[in-house]
């Protein structure tokens, strides 16, 4: 799934630290321990069993009641109202995925169908793990929840008023598991204390190991407290119970958002499945491209080499086989148009592709796990009214693959003109820094140097240095002058804040018209 909250397996097991390496152990067997399947389906009728207080599980529980509270959260009328009437219609959207919107409904419902299945298979692991059996293959009794559509208001109430009792003990797992490490780290400076004190024949520092010790002693008693307010004092039969409820209430909701779009699966989608990005496994390098495109053009004049050739060595291999064609398609143009006029055109996709490319790189870098989520504060407030996380269909996951390339190929062929441009703008002069490969000669640089108007801020200072250093000094015999202009650039290279690889070679940098040939 595609993780707007991402699944941790093992929230301690982050940490690291050494005094809940036992804890990693436990959520290490997670999943691998499942009880005996129960022949029956749905729930049983019966005594009910006492179950263990779910302890050391309480990180994981609380992941899954998260992911369960985004879910409930990005369906409220609000949030559906925006998607339906910002997001879907959006150029980015329209552009990159579809423009049928009975067909971009159809794909927002599968998305969360899918959200849906993923917090749902973690509760029927939950259920598994209870003493008492009648939670026990809870998969068999969520299946059947496709047959039941019709809304039930009480229903809602009720699953409202227990996702709001959840995240307040969430709240209070997310601040213990800080304090657990807090109760670490007080254990090993008295340990290391007390090892210093055998050590020494002083009595003077008795005071000091006091203090640690009632420091020690009262945390561990706010560590007492914590657990009896969170997780990890109830009973996991009884949070089950409202876990159950949760998913009944938003395998509801989601057909009340989507109505028909959420009975039928996305048409294109499923055909054209290889075509999209994300089942590709593409859509985070693509945004990465878009993300450079971006940069690029915003500092076209003052780029190092090595990123223009990270661009071009990560282009997908259908854009590079078309560069060249465009590229002469083009050539005849691009003394039509300045840079002003280039930078606008470009403005008219970057404006809505880039931020389907930021989506697309904060939902891969986002975290779910416990810690983040008491640095942030209330998950259920951590946003601004309105907001919710990220959704899938604001990314690049579900972007047409062929679409998408055309409109980075377009991209890159007028970020071309645009660094010719920015060139004829130095007196004809490629930067050294832009490209080692493409040395000016003697000529060239002399009547730059003899211009008074030649003095193009474009150029920067180390730039124009570097340049009347080569044209005083002799060239070395045996050497090309390429060479001969990247030797003198190494001169600089410490005092130019664009030049931070010094074993940058010059015959590994690749320019734009390598490509182009």
């Amino acid at each position: 799934m595609f993780p707007f909250v991402s699944e941790v397996s093992s929230l301690l097991g982050r940490a690291g630290t050494a005094g809940l390496g036992k804890a990693v152990e436990v959520l290490d067997t997670l999943g691998s321990s499942m009880t005996n399947l129960n022949p029956s389906s749905g729930f049983t009728s019966g005594v009910t069993t006492k179950g263990n207080k779910i302890s050391i599980l309480a990180f994981e529980v609380a992941n899954t009641v998260v992911k369960g509270s985004n879910l409930m959260q990005s369906l409220s009328k609000d949030n559906i109202k925006h998607l339906k009437g910002v997001v879907l219609p959006s150029e980015g959207v329209q552009n990159l995925i579809s423009r049928d919107m009975d067909e971009l409904q159809k794909i927002a419902a599968a998305d969360k169908r899918e959200e849906l299945k993923v917090f749902s298979g973690e509760v029927v692991r939950f259920g598994n793990r209870c003493k008492d059996p009648q939670w026990h293959n809870l998969d068999r009794y969520f299946e059947k929840l496709g047959s039941e559509i019709t809304p039930q208001r009480q229903l809602k109430e009720d699953a409202e008023t227990v996702m709001q009792q959840l995240m307040t003990l969430v709240l209070n797992t997310a601040e213990l598991y800080h304090e657990l490490h807090a109760l670490d780290r007080f254990e090993q400076d008295y340990r290391r204390k007390l090892q210093e004190e055998d050590n020494s024949s002083t009595t003077q520092r008795g005071d000091s190991l006091a203090i640690l010790r009632a420091e020690l002693k009262s945390q561990r008693k706010h560590v007492r407290s914590l657990k009896k307010k969170s997780l990890w004092s109830q009973i996991l039969e009884e949070v089950m119970e409202k876990l159950v409820d949760v998913v009944h209430f938003l395998h509801m909701e989601i057909h009340e958002a989507f109505g028909n779009a959420d009975t039928e699966k996305p048409v294109k989608g499923s055909q054209n499945n290889h075509k999209k990005l994300g089942s590709a496994g593409l859509a985070l390098h693509y945004a990465n491209i878009i993300t450079q495109i971006d940069l690029l053009v915003s500092r076209s004049s003052s780029v190092p080499s090595n990123t223009r050739d990270t661009l071009y060595q990560g282009l997908p291999p259908g854009v590079k086989s078309a560069f060249r064609s465009k590229l002469q398609s083009f050539q005849l143009k691009e003394e039509q148009h300045t840079i002003a006029e280039i930078k606008a055109e470009m403005e008219k996709t970057l404006r809505w592709l880039v931020p389907i490319a930021t989506n697309t790189t904060k939902a891969h870098h986002g975290f779910g796990w416990v810690g983040e989520w008491a640095n942030t504060g209330s998950v259920m407030n951590r946003k601004p009214a309105g907001q919710t996380d990220l959704l899938r269909i604001e990314t690049l996951h579900h972007a047409d693959k062929h679409g998408t390339e055309s409109y980075i190929l377009e991209l890159v062929v007028w970020l071309h003109h645009l660094v010719n441009q920015t060139r004829v703008g130095n007196c004809g002069i490629r930067s050294p820094v832009k490209s080692p490969l493409c040395s000016p000669n003697q000529k060239a640089i002399q009547l730059c140097m003899n211009k008074t108007n030649c003095s193009s801020p474009i150029l920067t200072v180390e730039d124009q240095e570097m340049l009347r250093y080569v044209s005083k000094r002799k060239l070395t015999p045996g050497i090309s002058k390429s060479q001969e202009f990247d030797t003198s650039r190494t001169r600089f290279s410490k005092h130019n804040r664009l030049s931070k690889s010094s074993n940058h070679s010059p015959t590994s940098v690749l320019n734009y018209k390598s490509i182009a040939d």
